[in-house]
Parts: structure tokens; sequence; C-alpha cells
């Protein structure tokens, strides 16, 4: 990646408004593209990649102005994060990632814990982690009077020894039902945190999102998010995590398949040859090639638009939490599952059929055109699509709404 310095946008007025945000994700995707499919062979450690983030100004992106943030919106930051997809998909989920626990305190703290915590990250540029997988075993939390005490194993934690701070996640030792679920924010090098070297996936290879170990992490009491006296107070805003996080996916998804279409339209453009049964002298002109690119931007144009209407209605929510109805809640979550659904199609479409337009030659290593579907392939798998659809499908057949999981 190109050396880049914190000058290099320091002397310029940050930005203000969410063009200009999307402007400047488009800057860092440039550099990034530079030598993406390098650096994804390599799998190196992306300190490099977080800190241009840092120096982008990226990580306080939803942060308050009063203290350095970009005091942007969700549905700026889903831009941000397409944007950034475009050259590579790893970094891009790191930063969504880092968007989802960076709010974390605001979805489920006191008001007073989430503006400490908005502040205190604004100021210190904090990139964040989360050791919180909800297909291994509940971390547990012991009650140690003042303090608590996280003990457990959890197999993936993006961020890991890139963040600066990590969310913790567990269930309070004793006890069951609703409430008993505490999440903290802790430094990443917190005594008794520790990342293993494990994650070695066919795709996103540098999201460091391999396993955690937690032995007695200890925070205190005020320090766990929403609770007031040892009582966690609940609103239904505490359930918008999961359609928040997936609509990070949809957008990353998004991201990587526009830029798996931009980068084999240039390739099609400069290197690709006609066939020589076709009668063209280039291949820009083959019909079968002009088909492909023409069916597969349609498709993705569309999705693009029904990603960007239910961000739009997401972030009403986010405008006044406080008035959340469960319909409410549950009606985006629907349609935010539509969108997951299609924008999985549409993305290993495209980063599958590309190789049609581009010819075999595009297979060769050095081009690194494979990384695209990699990388849609391996997320994509974060969850069976199938129960989307199926959400879908019995809200329209019976106005069901999904009960609030991990993954609804």
């Amino acid at each position: 990646m190109s050396a880049v310095t914190p000058t290099a946008w320091q002397s310029r007025p940050a930005p203000a408004e969410a063009r200009e945000w999307t402007d400047r994700a488009a800057e860092v995707a440039a550099i990034l593209a530079t030598d993406a499919a390098a650096r994804d062979r390599a799998g190196v450690t992306p300190h490099a990649e977080v800190r241009l983030l840092k120096d982008a100004g990226l990580v306080t992106l939803l942060g308050p102005v009063a203290h350095g943030g970009g005091g942007q919106d969700w549905t700026t930051a889903y831009q941000v994060v397409r944007e950034v997809a475009k050259a590579d998909g790893s970094i891009a989920q790191l930063l969504g990632y880092h968007y989802l626990w960076n709010w974390a305190a605001r979805l489920v703290g006191t008001r007073e814990q989430w503006e400490h915590v908005e502040a205190e990250a604004a100021r210190g540029r904090w990139f964040f982690g989360g050791a919180v997988n909800p297909r291994d075993a509940d971390v547990v939390v012991r009650d140690e009077g003042d303090t608590l005490a996280f003990s457990g194993r959890k197999s993936f934690s993006t961020g890991s020894k890139v963040s600066d701070v990590t969310v913790l996640e567990g269930v309070l030792e004793g006890t069951d039902g609703s409430g008993s679920h505490v999440f903290a924010i802790v430094p990443s090098d917190s005594e008794g945190l520790t990342f293993h070297d494990d994650w070695d996936n066919i795709g996103q290879r540098l999201t460091e999102s391999g396993g955690v170990t937690l032995d007695n992490v200890r925070v205190g009491w005020d320090s766990a998010a929403g609770y007031v006296d040892k009582t966690f107070r609940p609103r239904v805003y505490n359930t918008l995590n999961v359609p928040t996080i997936q609509l990070v996916f949809v957008n990353l998804y998004l991201g990587i398949a526009a830029g798996a279409l931009e980068t084999a339209v240039g390739y099609t453009r400069d290197t690709t040859r006609p066939w020589l049964h076709g009668g063209y002298d280039r291949a820009v002109d083959e019909p079968y090639i002009i088909d492909v690119y023409g069916g597969l931007t349609t498709r993705l144009w569309a999705a693009q638009a029904f990603a960007d209407r239910v961000a739009e209605e997401g972030q009403r929510l986010h405008d006044d939490p406080d008035a959340v109805t469960e319909r409410d809640r549950g009606e985006f979550e629907v349609r935010v599952a539509a969108a997951k659904a299609h924008t999985t199609d549409v993305a290993l479409e495209v980063t599958n059929r590309i190789f049609e337009a581009t010819g075999a030659r595009s297979t060769a290593t050095a081009e690194g055109l494979d990384r695209f579907w990699r990388n849609v392939r391996t997320h994509t798998l974060h969850d069976p699509v199938a129960y989307k659809r199926r959400e879908v499908g019995r809200y329209v057949l019976t106005g069901e709404l999904p009960t609030p999981t991990w993954y609804s």
C-alpha cells in the first residue's frame, strides 16, 4: 500500500457533508486499490490499513462534532463502507464492524454511558473490535461486587489485533432470560484478553477475525451498558443491532460487487481479446460481452437503489430511538432481510460472471479478480440467506414479524 501521511488530509478542511465523506472514502479506496490483490495474498495484519482509516478520519464518522467526530448518520456510514469495499472487502468489513461497535454504547447504554464513550472514541480515534459471536457458548460474566469478570472463548473476534478497544458480551452467572446479557467496552490490551492467529479462510483474509480467549477480564459495573444499580433498563431500540449490522453486510456486498464490475470493465477494455470467430476487432464490441455487463450493471443498480431506500427507513428509527415500537422494528427487519437476500444473490452473480466477459487470461493469480468472489462467498455464509427469505415470506403471507434474535 502506498505510504500516506496524515498531512494528506489535515491540510484540507474536514468533511462536513455526507457527499464529502463519501468522496474521502473514495480517496481511501483509491489508495487501497493500488495493491489490494497483493495484500490479499500476503495476509499481513492490516495495521497500516487501519492507520489509513484513522488518518483519513473515517473512524470518527459517527462521532460527535464537538469532540472531533464527523457527526454523520448511518445512511452515510453505509455509503462509506460501500465505497471502501470497492477496493478492499476486508478493510471495509473492519470499518463497518467498527461503526457498529462504536454505536453499541448508544444502542444499549444509558445516555451518560454513550455520551462518554462517543466523546472519548472521537477524541482518541479509537478503532473498535468485537468479541461477540452468538454461535459459540456464552461468555460467563461473574459479579464480583463493584466489578465484573468475563471468562470464556469466542471463535471469531473481528478487528482483534488492530483494535484499540473491544466490545465484550456475556451472560451474568446464575441468571437466564431477558436482561442477563452484559455488554462492556475494554482496552484491547486488557489483562486476560488473548487474540489468536487462527483466521485462515478463503476470503476476507485481512479482517483479523480469529478467536479470542477471555480469562477474568475485569471491568467496573459502571461500564456495563444499560445497567443502573445492576439492573438493565431495556428499550425496543436495543434490538436494532441485527438489522443495523445486516445493512452493513448489504453495503459490504454491494461495494465488493461494484469493485469487481469496475475492475472487470477496465480489464475488458484494456486486455480482453475478441473471440477469433466472432468477427469483431475489439472485445468491447462483442454482443455477448455487452450483454453480460449490461445485465450485471442493471441488477447491481437495482440492488443499490433498494438498499439505499431501506437505509433511509432505518435512519428514521435511529433519529428518534425512544419512539421505536416493536412493529417499527419488525417491519424494518423484514425490509433489511429482503435487501440482504437480494444483495447476496446479486453480489455472488456479479463476482462470478465477470470472468465470462474478461476471458481466460483474467484468471491469472496476479490479476486478483478471484478475491471479489472469495470475499463475497465467505461473508455471505455469515447466516443462511434462506432464513432471510423466510422472514419476508412469513410477513407477506401472515403478517408475522420476526422475533428479535441474534440473527433476526
